[in-house]
C-alpha cells in the first residue's frame, strides 16, 4: 500500500509539473499575438486540457498503450524493485522538469517521461528491458513532428498570404483573430489528448505493479476515474503557472502577425490529431516550436531568434540522457535503499 501511494503520489506530481509547464505551449501564440490575455488563454488551457484528456482517451487509448509497453519494469521478476524503479523514474522526471522551468526553457515532458521510464527500466534489466518495437514510435514522432510542423507552419503562412492578398489587412485580421483562438483552444484540447494519455499509460503501470490492474490484449482499459483524475490534475498544474514559458515560445523566439500565429497554431493542430489517431507519442513542445520556426522563416531566416533556438534544441537533446541518467542512477539507488 505504501509503494501504491507513493508511486500514485509521484504521478499526480509530474502530470501537475506538465500542466505547470508544457501546457502553456498550446496559448503562447494566441497571447503573443495579443488574440488572448494572458489569464483568458490559461483558462481555455485548463479546460481544453481537462477535456482533451478525457475525450480522446475515452474513444482512443493508443497513445497511452505504446507509453505502458515502451519499457518493462518486471525484467527480474521482483515487484518489489519494479515499483521502486518505477517511483525513481517518476521521481526523476519531477527533478527534471522543474529545473526546466525555472530556467524558462520549454523542454519537453514527453521526452523526460520516455526517458525517465527507459532510464529506470534499464537499471533493472539493462537494454533488455526495452521494447525496441515501441521506442521507433518514439524515433517516428520526433522526425515526424519536426518535419510536418516546421513544413505546416511555413507553408500554411505562405498559402495564407496568397489567399489573403487582397483582402483588407483590418477585414483579413478579425478573421485571423477569431480563428487563432479557436486554433489555440484545439491545440490545448490535443496537448491534454497527448500528454495526458501518456501519462494515464503510467498510472496504469503504478496500478499494474502493485496488483490492481490486468493487460488484456497487450495494453490496458483505461477506468473512467484515471481519467478524469490525470484530466483535473493536469488542468490544476496548467492554472497555477505558465508566463514563463508563454514568454519563451510565443515573444522572444518570433515576433507573428495574427495570420502567422493561426498559422503555427493550425500546423501543430494538425500534426498532434493524426499523431493521436495513430497513437504516436510526440512532443507538444517540440511540435508547436517547430511550426512557430516555420512560421518565423516564412517571412526571412533572420525573423527566427536563433539563439532561443539553440537553447531549446539542446535542451531537448539533453533531455534523454540527462533525465535518463538520473532515472537510472535513482533506481539503482531506490532499488538498494528500499
Amino acid at each position: 500500500m505504501i509503494a501504491l501511494v507513493v508511486t500514485i503520489t509521484l504521478v499526480m506530481g509530474v502530470i501537475f509539473v506538465n500542466g505547470w509547464t508544457d501546457a502553456p505551449n498550446a496559448i503562447a501564440t494566441a497571447v503573443s499575438t495579443r488574440v488572448l490575455k494572458p489569464n483568458v488563454a490559461i483558462w481555455i488551457a485548463v479546460i481544453m486540457n481537462f477535456l482533451g484528456a478525457l475525450v480522446m482517451t475515452y474513444f482512443n487509448a493508443q497513445v497511452a498503450e505504446t507509453i505502458s509497453n515502451i519499457v518493462s519494469f518486471d525484467a527480474q521478476g521482483n515487484i518489489g524493485a519494479s515499483q521502486v524503479a518505477l517511483a525513481a523514474s517518476l521521481f526523476s522526471i519531477v527533478v527534471w522538469s522543474v529545473a526546466a522551468w525555472y530556467f524558462g526553457i520549454p523542454t519537453s515532458e514527453s521526452h523526460a517521461l520516455i526517458a525517465g521510464l527507459t532510464g529506470s527500466a534499464m537499471a533493472l534489466g539493462g537494454l533488455g528491458a526495452v521494447n525496441g518495437q515501441e521506442w521507433v514510435k518514439v524515433l517516428i514522432g520526433l522526425v515526424v513532428s519536426t518535419i510536418l510542423g516546421f513544413g505546416g507552419g511555413y507553408l500554411i503562412t505562405k498559402l495564407i498570404a496568397i489567399i489573403f492578398r487582397d483582402i483588407p489587412r483590418r477585414k483579413a485580421n478579425k478573421f485571423f483573430t477569431v480563428g487563432q483562438a479557436i486554433a489555440a483552444a484545439a491545440n490545448a484540447f490535443l496537448h491534454g489528448a497527448q500528454d495526458g494519455q501518456k501519462f494515464m499509460g503510467v498510472f496504469m503501470l503504478g496500478l499494474y505493479y502493485n496488483n490492481l490492474a490486468e493487460k488484456t490484449g497487450g495494453g490496458f482499459t483505461i477506468p473512467l476515474w484515471v481519467m478524469a483524475l490525470c484530466s483535473i490534475t493536469m488542468g490544476f498544474g496548467t492554472s497555477v503557472g505558465g508566463m514563463k514559458i508563454i514568454k519563451s515560445v510565443g515573444m522572444d523566439m518570433v515576433k507573428l502577425e495574427k495570420y502567422q500565429g493561426f498559422s503555427a497554431d493550425v500546423s501543430a493542430a494538425i500534426v498532434l490529431f493524426l499523431a493521436s489517431i495513430f497513437g504516436i507519442p510526440v512532443s507538444t513542445t517540440h511540435t508547436k516550436t517547430t511550426a512557430i520556426m516555420g512560421v518565423g522563416a516564412s517571412r526571412r531566416l533572420s525573423s527566427v531568434d536563433w539563439r532561443i533556438v539553440k537553447e531549446m534544441i539542446f535542451a531537448w537533446v539533453m533531455t534523454f540522457p540527462g533525465c535518463g541518467l538520473i532515472a537510472y542512477l535513482m533506481a539503482k539507488l531506490f532499488v538498494a535503499i528500499f
